[in-house]
């Protein structure tokens, strides 16, 4: 008996994938376009809208009273009244997107232009004792007037010192332990900076480029013995700058004098008129535009002394408002020094935030006659283009610092089914190994 075998089927091929059609590379670039779009709207961290939003309030506050305290002055001129505060409102309109656009930009843009940004600023502040184009106001020589607009080069001397100080000493953190490295070319530079301003007799703006140099030497982790040498240094030179000076030893005397009515028609004008125009408001104010200072009173009631303003027409409500913003910038700054782990955005970022916040600080003790007149703007609320200007890059760059901040991960979703009760859902164990079936 014989046995037929069947014959062997053939298996047949597996089906070739399909290629890619022109549509489909289509649709992929366009799912690729939407997800780079997305990360355009992807959520930022809180410090991001902290600082964004205080600096849009400070601004927009500042805008507001800077109004109400050249009104009078410039109908007395014969001027409209909106004359100064429509310029300060072109400058804050430029430098409001170009700080979301700063907060765009990545921080090796910032290393990359440390060097450059601080000799293009040293060479505009050298135009000060230019024939010509230098302007000297009170015995400074620190404005520039270029086509017909007045601009203030060392504000800009600010931000770009903070971030050179910040790549220099980021390339050196392995080596800071060494004096020679500290201070090479930290204290070279540093000195050349400030020297450009002294230069012009601004002794206020050259204390705030020092606090700078200062914020970022101590931000950088320098040893304290390390850092004590600059200190004495810096104020030793401030000490020196103010003896040299009859104008500024003036009103420092005039600050220490106990009967400051003796001096009222000297060196105790302004400071005592600042003081009275906060006594007059009260704790709710005269009401905005009801200052009296404001009409001829108060010397510089729209820049150094514009929170005498602000006291008087709001009161001790209003001062309490603008230092409470202010302390909320400085909460969102400091988070960013804390949580970050780029020795360069955490050095820069202390620079900055000793900058703002401790000029709007100096500002506020030489109104309330804590402090001697030093000649220092609020920022964001006093009169002044440049110094709003310049602000408000230093914000786009703390911006551009949160976004590289790292982020808490979500948790993940509960599992469906019985893997929400601890037991797997599916076939597999919880260690991810297939289960055994049972026999």
């Amino acid at each position: 008996m014989t046995t037929t075998i069947p014959p062997r089927t053939r298996r047949a091929a597996p089906p070739a994938e399909p290629t890619a059609s022109a549509s489909d590379a289509a649709s992929g670039r366009g799912f690729a376009a939407r997800v780079s779009l997305g990360r355009v709207f992807a959520p930022v961290p809180s410090e991001f809208l902290l600082i964004a939003s205080t600096a849009l309030l400070l601004t927009g506050f500042g805008l507001t009273m800077v109004l109400s305290a050249t009104m009078a002055t410039a109908l007395a001129d014969g001027q409209s009244p909106f004359e100064v505060v429509l310029k300060q409102a072109v400058f804050a309109v430029i430098g409001i997107p170009l700080m979301f656009v700063a907060s765009r930009l990545p921080v090796s843009f910032w290393k990359k232009i440390a060097w450059p940004a601080l000799i293009v600023s040293v060479g505009f502040q050298l135009l000060v004792f230019v024939p010509g184009i230098g302007i000297e106001n009170d015995g400074n020589r620190n404005w520039v007037r270029i086509a017909g607009l007045q601009m203030q080069p060392s504000e800009f001397l600010k931000v770009t010192l903070a971030l050179w100080l910040g790549y220099v000493l980021y390339r050196k953190r392995t080596l800071l332990g060494l004096w020679r490295h500290v201070f090479i070319p930290v204290v070279p530079v540093g000195a050349l900076v400030i020297g450009t301003v002294m230069a012009g007799h601004d002794l206020g703006t050259a204390m705030v480029l020092m606090a700078i140099l200062l914020g970022c030497l101590f931000f950088s982790g320098v040893r304290l013995r390390l850092f004590l040498i600059p200190l004495i240094l810096v104020v030793g030179a401030a000490a020196v700058f103010a003896v040299t000076s009859p104008n500024r030893m003036g009103r420092i005397m005039s600050f220490l004098n106990v009967d400051s009515t003796a001096c009222y028609f000297d060196d105790c004008y302004q400071s005592l008129h600042g003081v009275w125009g906060l006594a007059n408001g009260g704790i709710f104010g005269l009401g905005l535009g009801n200052s009296r200072e404001k009409y001829g009173w108060l010397p510089a009631q729209s820049n150094d002394y514009i929170f005498a303003i602000l006291g008087e027409e709001l009161g001790l409500i209003g001062c309490l408002v603008v230092l409470a913003l202010f302390t909320l910038f400085a909460v969102g700054a400091f988070h960013i020094v804390r949580k970050t782990h780029d020795p360069f955005i955490r050095i820069v970022a202390g620079g900055i935030t000793v900058w703002i916040v401790g000029q709007a600080l100096l500002n506020i003790a030489v109104v309330l006659r804590l402090a001697p007149v030093l000649g220092v703007p609020l920022p964001f609320m006093s009169q002044g283009g440049t110094s709003l200007l310049s602000v408000l890059i230093a914000c786009g760059v703390l911006l551009s610092f949160a976004r590289t901040l790292p982020q808490p991960a979500l948790a993940p979703p509960p599992a469906s089914g019985r893997a929400a009760s601890g037991r797997p859902a599916s076939g597999r164990a919880a260690s991810g190994r297939p289960a055994r079936a049972r026999r």
